[in-house]
């Protein structure tokens, strides 16, 4: 992973003059683009600006409280960007899929047959446009005719 080295400078507070600059936005525009140049020619990345707390003496015994504007620049440690070498990972091999095997003796499940409307209509039930919820009514039905066997 690399590593960063930080810097911080204090955003600059008021505009810079040039020649067809006429409004205040333009002149501090061009004084911020002037810093982020400056560093970037350095090899700086920017990386954002934030607004951070200052504790300042006030007259002789007091404090307050100023909010600073600062601007962040990061840049790749030279050591840290010789060390780090990306390397490919190998994909492990799967083993082929297979169906289950049955031990001995054992038989398959016996697979049910498809339950018609017509089931549920004889037992009393209405048919659904369903096929789903017609099936889920006949295998009740079977069910509940089994258990009546039962009792």
């Amino acid at each position: 992973m690399p590593r960063y080295e930080y810097k911080v400078l204090p955003a600059p507070a008021k505009g810079r003059k040039a020649k067809g600059l006429k409004s205040p936005e333009s002149r501090f525009a061009l004084a911020v683009e002037t810093t982020l140049n400056e560093m970037g020619a350095e090899g700086w990345e920017y990386l954002r600006a934030e607004l951070l707390p200052s504790d300042e003496r006030s007259g002789l015994t007091g404090s307050t409280v100023n909010w600073r504007n600062v601007l962040v620049f990061r840049r790749p440690l030279e050591a840290a960007t010789e060390s780090f070498a990306p390397r490919r990972i190998e994909t492990p091999e799967m083993p082929p899929v297979t169906e289950p095997q049955l031990r001995a003796g054992e038989t398959p499940a016996p697979v049910a047959a498809p339950a018609t409307d017509e089931d549920a209509q004889d037992a009393g039930l209405a048919a659904s446009s369903d096929p789903a919820i017609g099936a889920a009514l006949t295998t009740r039905a079977r069910l509940a005719g089994v258990r009546r066997d039962e009792d």
